[in-house]
């Protein structure tokens, strides 16, 4: 009898859902080297082919297909069982954390204080620092009530309600455009895009950077520092430019150095998109979050554009 154990079930759907060994072992925090093998040690356990590989796709075959829903059901039992039992024994709502990235918005942030008083009846809501993708894994565990977290994000697990939509500019080195009202890409194209680690880099800049690259900018600076400082002094020292809130109230903004501006780029509006998180069970009408999802559908009930 084959003999299938949780993690290969987490490594089966988190291909299945990216259908891209590399973007899957990113969402893991693994190697796709090792994923890879995981995924054929699964294949060869329970007998069948999961995946049709290519050198340029992957696909689901037939019994992949009919295995996701299954993984998925099973994970989501198992990922309950920590609130679950939370709740049985101890029923009555105590202190819940709601997760925020890094950079969020003030009007984002005065809305999360509204959600901080209208609970205050049903429990105390505290923040919690994460990634994105680390907030969204924390949500789907039962270890954060919910979280604001940068789109996109893909799990069935997961209520997602869009709430802000942020337009992003270029940051580049202020006395190369003195003067200026804007930027068009073909003027960075003798700059370095300089971006973040994947791990602390919301998943849609992998969506800029592969537009930057088509349309000419191929030159790369990876930097291993999350909070953005570092960027800044690339940028200040002439050498290279990044994409970020074009708004000037953002905290983002609170990175910059002598000799960087923000400017619009008049070829290229990207949009970043920010949602609030929860288990779409637990914030059901007979989940242990319902009355913390009423309150905070009511209050994030409109999607701000800045």
């Amino acid at each position: 009898m084959a003999r299938v154990d949780m993690l290969h079930l987490r490594y089966f759907v988190a291909v299945a859902e990216e259908l891209n060994f590399s973007q899957a072992a990113r969402r893991l925090h693994m190697a796709a080297s090792p994923l890879s093998q995981r995924i054929k040690d699964l294949e060869r356990e329970l007998g069948y082919e999961l995946f049709e590989r290519t050198t340029h796709r992957v696909d689901l075959t037939p019994a992949g297909a009919a295995l996701l829903p299954m993984a998925r059901e099973v994970l989501e039992r198992v990922n309950s069982i920590p609130w679950r039992l939370s709740e049985a024994v101890r029923p009555r709502l105590d202190r819940l954390f709601i997760g925020m990235p890094a950079g969020v918005h003030p009007l984002l942030r005065e809305r999360v204080r509204l959600l901080e008083g209208a609970c205050r009846e049903v429990c105390e809501l505290k923040r919690w620092p994460g990634t994105s993708a680390d907030l969204a894994d924390a949500v789907r565990d039962g270890r954060l009530a919910m979280a604001l977290a940068r789109l996109p994000i893909s799990d069935p697990a997961l209520e997602i309600i869009e709430v802000m939509h942020e337009v992003l500019g270029a940051a580049v080195p202020a006395d190369r455009f003195v003067g200026r009202a804007s930027v068009t890409l073909e003027e960075l194209v003798d700059l370095s895009y300089v971006a973040t680690p994947n791990d602390a880099t919301p998943a849609y800049f992998e969506e800029i950077d592969a537009r930057l690259n088509s349309v000419g900018v191929k030159k790369r600076i990876r930097i291993k520092m999350a909070d953005y400082s570092g960027s800044s002094e690339l940028i200040s020292s002439g050498i290279a430019f990044s994409m970020t809130m074009l708004s000037a109230e953002s905290p983002m903004h609170l990175y910059r150095l002598d000799n960087v501006a923000v400017l619009p780029v008049e070829d290229f509006q990207p949009t970043l998109t920010t949602g609030l998180l929860f288990r779409a069970d637990r914030a059901s009408a007979r989940g242990d979050l319902s009355e913390v999802a009423v309150r905070a559908r009511r209050i994030f009930n409109e999607v701000v554009t800045v």
